[in-house]
């Protein structure tokens, strides 16, 4: 299989890479920086091409001989800022699923792999969301989450018309090695390292591994189904629990004090604010403490039942994360992990 791979550089999209390319793939991989993805992938046998989803029609060419499209790509900034970034967020993560999905048919491409979000869905307090839950009215106010929903809308109006086939991947908060940016999840673990949190927030969300993320997504190739919403979400975890596994592995020292919600919610807005003012950037938002606060239960069984998704424990995935951030010198002062604490497999 000859893969064409968006969002190269990201979590989601550099373990991806690798995972392809370990299992005898060739790869295409997109990246809007040479020497972001020099750095990220460049030990690796994936063919960069330099592109930028603002412009589809500059890179299609590449996509021609590729038998599958796994669209990992996607602006999320819009956590920073509120309200100002809609305009890019509708042209990257709307209008940009549509043209990428018609340049991929054009170029002969057989299937799509789409990388929607677990935020879509909508929370419920008696049992873990599904396919068939609402879409998340939190995203009357996260515009990120708003986008997610469109794409997906624009996902199935495409499918009207079209014959390329197209299965939809929604991830839970992930987390897991190659996470370079940071990533809201992997700059907790980074402050978490650092000394840098006050306390821990009140709230949980369905934690998961972009590398069983990635699988999920390449067994999709062949296992998913056309047109349909596969939640890959991993279990439900507190970032107490992050916190105290980051502590069992590393021994760091983490905040034992757990910030009450009205508190978290004001600091939290005190923090958007000075970022917005400041041009600066923060990943504590209201919307984001309203989310954790809520505890996104996801139901994976579907996943689980028709792609083979399988999870692995969070203790490995932050090991593998910790070290990952030692090894490219993220961490303030040395770490060191102890594997004792991760569970063997059985």
């Amino acid at each position: 299989m000859k893969a064409f791979v968006t969002g190269a550089t990201g979590l989601l999209g550099s373990n991806l890479v690798r995972l392809l390319l370990a299992q005898g793939h060739s790869v295409k991989a997109l990246a809007r920086s040479a020497e972001k993805a020099n750095r990220i992938l460049g030990d690796t046998a994936a063919e960069i091409v330099v592109g930028d989803m603002q412009d589809v029609a500059a890179f299609a060419d590449e996509m021609v001989g590729c038998d599958v499209l796994f669209h990992c790509a996607a602006y999320f900034r819009e956590y920073y800022n509120r309200g100002e970034h809609w305009p890019i967020l509708q042209k990257i993560n709307v209008d940009g699923v549509t043209q990428i999905l018609e340049a991929a048919e054009r170029a002969g491409v057989k299937k799509a792999i789409h990388v929607s979000s677990s935020g879509v869905i909508a929370n419920s307090e008696s049992h873990p969301g599904d396919e068939s839950a609402p879409f998340n009215p939190l995203a009357k106010e996260n515009l990120y989450f708003k986008s997610k929903i469109l794409a997906e809308e624009a996902v199935q109006a495409f499918l009207k018309t079209h014959q390329m086939p197209v299965v939809l991947i929604l991830p839970g908060w992930m987390m897991g090695p190659s996470d370079a940016a940071p990533t809201d999840a992997g700059q907790v673990v980074l402050d978490l390292l650092h000394g840098d949190l006050p306390g821990m927030i009140d709230g949980s969300n369905s934690m998961v591994d972009a590398r069983d993320v990635d699988q999920g997504m390449i067994n999709a190739v062949k296992q998913g189904k056309n047109g349909e919403r596969y939640i890959v979400g991993g279990a439900l975890h507190s970032l107490v629990d992050v916190g105290r596994t980051v502590h069992q592995l590393t021994g760091v020292r983490v905040p034992s004090w757990t910030i009450p919600y009205p508190l978290a919610l004001a600091v939290a807005w005190a923090s958007e604010t000075m970022a917005k003012l400041r041009g600066t950037e923060t990943v504590m938002t209201v919307s984001g403490i309203r989310t954790l606060h809520k505890g996104m239960r996801l139901n994976s069984q579907k996943a689980q039942r028709e792609l083979g998704v399988t999870f692995r424990p969070l203790a490995e995935t932050l090991a593998d994360e910790i070290e990952w951030y030692a090894q490219n010198e993220y961490l303030k002062k040395p770490v060191n992990v102890s594997r004792t604490a991760v569970p063997t497999a059985a």
